[in-house]
């Protein structure tokens, strides 16, 4: 039987899933070598602890993270809520560094959904979103085709994945938007200006991808020579010279509030995003057994006013999120 954990609504009107979901793109891309079996006995043991939320995308892996996820998870399909993604049109051997190119067409959003259904071996997606916004198609067009996937019965809810706030207002105005995913953590802090702001005015909830800073906030990369050649987190600035010393001072008033506690900094990265309102639903990613449970023990972390204000006034070096497909940014990102 699995366990119960606290549980968020997505927006206004999407559906309850725990509070805690599991990013799964790191099982089949980006971050180093894959373990199939490995991958898979952590998804169903995800379940078993209580997670109902895993979120995938055509991206990963080329098709292999969906097939990965939906074999996992088809003996407990009724009991999960699936995410998938898409419109990245990046090819196989393309390098990190270089933007995402995207496709918005309605053709060819309507082509990925069907893709995606036969890879995850399910009749309906439960939250599709729009990977990267297409500056070459009216957003107005990609999200008429994706609300007649709705209405044809193969997604259930809409999303939008590192758009902009003139970008999500439009989309909205269209068909309802149930979830934005855009990275979010103690290091990734640029959509508090605009982004959060207008998702609550709408009431569309959150979706922290990344909370953990791509590992720097959870102690499992300190510096390069921690990564595999092939792992993308190469080409992200945190790491050069320049930057890493600020960056590691910053860390140490992290390292304190987890003292304090008794926790891992990676548990009080998470509760601090947890603690942002009860719309946010951080999916931070694994591929270990140990690093789940860690993640899921900081939904009982409760951080002090004093913490959180402390925590909010950090700011680290050599950081941006990019918006709708921006091709100047200083941290790509699959």
């Amino acid at each position: 039987m699995p366990q119960k954990l606290a549980t968020r609504r997505l927006g206004s009107t999407g559906p309850t899933v725990s509070a805690l979901g599991l990013g799964c793109m790191g099982m089949s891309y980006a971050y180093g070598p894959v373990d199939d079996t490995e991958s898979s006995q952590l998804l169903r043991s995800a379940v078993e602890d209580g997670v109902t939320f895993f979120d995938t995308a055509d991206l990963y892996g080329f098709g292999h993270n969906e097939q990965l996820v939906g074999r996992a998870l088809a003996p407990v399909r009724d009991q999960v809520t699936i995410a998938t993604k898409f419109g990245i049109t990046r090819k196989p051997g393309t390098d990190f560094s270089g933007p995402s190119p995207a496709d918005g067409r309605p053709e060819y959003v309507r082509a990925c959904a069907d893709a995606s259904l036969a890879r995850l071996g399910v009749d309906h997606t439960d939250l599709y979103y729009q990977h990267r916004a297409d500056p070459n198609v009216p957003i107005e067009e990609t999200v008429g085709a994706m609300a007649e996937l709705l209405a044809a019965g193969k997604v259930r809810y809409l999303g939008l994945s590192e758009a902009a706030p003139d970008t999500i207002r439009r989309a909205h105005a269209v068909h309802s938007i149930t979830a934005l995913q855009t990275e979010w953590s103690l290091f990734a802090r640029d959509i508090e200006d605009a982004v959060l702001p207008t998702c609550r005015e709408l009431g569309i909830g959150l979706v922290p991808y990344s909370p953990l800073a791509r590992g720097m906030l959870g102690g499992t990369v300190s510096n390069l020579d921690d990564l595999a050649e092939n792992d993308f987190r190469r080409t992200l600035p945190w790491w050069r010279p320049e930057n890493l010393e600020t960056n590691q001072r910053l860390l140490e008033v992290v390292h304190g509030v987890a003292r304090a506690h008794g926790v891992s900094s990676g548990q009080v990265a998470l509760a601090w995003v947890l603690a942002k309102g009860q719309d946010v639903v951080p999916i931070p990613g694994t591929k270990r057994q140990r690093y789940l449970t860690e993640n899921l023990a900081a939904l009982a972390v409760e951080l002090t006013d004093a913490e959180l204000t402390e925590l909010d006034a950090l700011r680290p070096a050599g950081f941006r999120v990019a918006h709708d497909g921006e091709t100047s940014r200083q941290t790509p990102r699959p």
